[in-house]
């Protein structure tokens, strides 16, 4: 929801205020350190309640705990962020037409949004390790819907203005907190007292969650910090822009989470078992079942890009300065997206240190590599340093991992899982973007890049070995169910 409604924000506030929108979204991600390991280790002591790890007394306990200090927590940000949203929309921000006293309401209001989804994830937390994840799922997407389509319809109706967009986004937080807070208290059991602050119930804890900072600490220096320093370095509408091409780059993430998801297990359990040849088999069909999917929505992305924006948005101008960077930064999260399934396998085998090692260097090269390029050449020279950086993980992290598991496997998931699946699909684009007439109606332009695209997504499967293996028995199975029974 938050994507399909972006065009429709940059037509009533401008792509200037819609940085805003993307410094909104730097914050709330930054601001996810100062949980502190809280939330995934209440999700995690949840689930273990459900095992018989707590009784109703302890498990409150630790629920009321990280209650009040995530409510002061969220106190701290909002009053934070209004005690430097005056400096921010002087010093910082670099905004051309936007008032200086609207950046400051706007920031402001951020402040308030940020702390009530500090505390909204509190209660999301708990709900999924209660494992009512149907019914969370539910709650998000109606309230997403009502989020994401209500601000269009305050937009449109009500105030154009960024100030009334963080409003409204305050309201619906408003409404979102006691609804989840009353599906978590729902069902945990009766208790013969309520609930307290405990700093024993926070100790129980502690250990896990500095473990969680530490990676999320790490993950969001790397995703993160190009932004931080470009909404520095750039002016409000070009960081605008680049905030636009990378939500949209992201979109792969949604795309390879759940393969990450469904594997993880199925490499721990096999790795447990010391099953090699079984491991070795389900990493190549991760990777080629990754590849395939990610890497076909990503060539799509490259080669069909003005056409898709131009479809989506209808607004050339927008095009016109998104494109080149959303080109540039999709490659780079699909090969940031494509080492999912390594890094999984590292987790199975309990090897944390190859990951954090090479982060820090990362990181290390990152910070400075944006300072030197954004101010020579702009967005585009963020983009491309995003680019190399995953160019090197892809080198540098596949080498040292199989220098100690899977050792035999490593030309094998370049050939099949890498170089294949994507060289198949952007070869398929290629021919279709030259075959598609340059204008075209809409509804005829939608319904060609969508046979496009399945096209791609197809040479991509047929290009991989076991993916093309599974399609043909997935086919076979559909047309001759008897024989696929046999």
């Amino acid at each position: 929801m938050g994507l399909a409604f972006v065009p429709v924000y940059i037509k009533y506030l401008g792509i200037e205020a819609y940085g805003l929108i993307g410094i909104f979204a730097i914050l709330q991600s930054w601001l996810t350190l100062l949980d502190m390991g809280m939330t995934p280790a209440l999700s995690r002591e949840m689930a273990r309640f459900t095992a018989g790890a707590h009784n109703a007394e302890s498990i409150r306990d630790l629920l009321r705990s990280l209650e009040m200090v995530g409510c002061a927590i969220a106190a701290a940000i909002a009053l934070g962020t209004w005690a430097c949203s005056g400096w921010l929309a002087v010093a910082w921000l670099k905004a051309q037409h936007l008032p200086i006293d609207v950046i400051v309401r706007a920031l402001s209001a951020m402040g308030v949004v940020a702390g009530l989804r500090f505390i909204e994830n509190i209660y999301a937390g708990s709900v999924v390790g209660l494992q009512r994840q149907v019914v969370q799922n539910v709650v998000t997407c109606v309230l997403a819907t009502v989020r994401a389509g209500g601000a269009v319809a305050i937009l449109a109706w009500v105030s154009p203005t960024i100030e009334a967009f963080f409003l409204w986004q305050c309201l619906i937080s408003l409404v979102t907190i006691p609804t989840l807070a009353a599906l978590v208290y729902g069902r945990l059991p009766r208790s013969p007292r309520p609930g307290r602050f405990s700093i024993a119930a926070l100790r129980s804890v502690w250990r896990f969650a500095a473990g969680m900072l530490a990676i999320s600490a790490l993950s969001l220096l790397l995703t993160q910090a190009d932004k931080i320093l470009l909404s520095r370095l750039l002016n409000l509408t070009d960081f605008g822009y680049y905030a636009f091409a990378g939500l949209v780059a992201n979109t792969l993430y949604f795309l390879a989470a759940p393969v990450n998801a469904a594997f993880y297990p199925r490499f721990t359990e096999l790795a447990t078992r010391r099953d090699e040849p079984a491991l070795r088999r389900v990493y190549h069909q991760a990777a080629q079942l990754l590849s395939v999917t990610v890497g076909s929505v990503a060539v799509v992305l490259i080669v069909f890009c003005n056409r898709l924006l131009l479809l989506w948005t209808g607004d050339p101008t927008l095009v016109q300065h998104v494109a080149p960077l959303l080109v540039i930064l999709t490659a780079g999260t699909l090969l940031n997206a494509l080492m999912g399934i390594p890094y999984q396998m590292q987790l199975a085998y309990g090897w944390t240190s190859l990951t954090i090692g090479i982060n820090l260097v990362a990181v290390a090269l990152l910070v400075p590599a944006v300072f030197w390029a954004a101010p020579r050449y702009g967005a585009i020279g963020a983009a491309w340093v995003w680019v190399m950086l995953n160019v090197g993980y892809l080198i540098f992290m596949i080498y040292f991992m199989q220098r100690r598991i899977l050792k035999t496997e490593t030309w094998g998931w370049y050939r099949n899982g890498l170089v294949f699946p994507l060289l198949a699909a952007m070869v398929t684009a290629l021919l279709g973007n030259l075959i598609l007439p340059s204008h075209m109606e809409k509804v005829f332009g939608f319904l060609a890049l969508v046979f496009c695209s399945a096209c791609v997504l197809l040479a991509a499967c047929l290009a991989a070995p076991i993916a093309r293996r599974q399609f043909a028995r997935f086919i076979t199975a559909k047309i001759w169910p008897s024989n696929a029974r046999h």
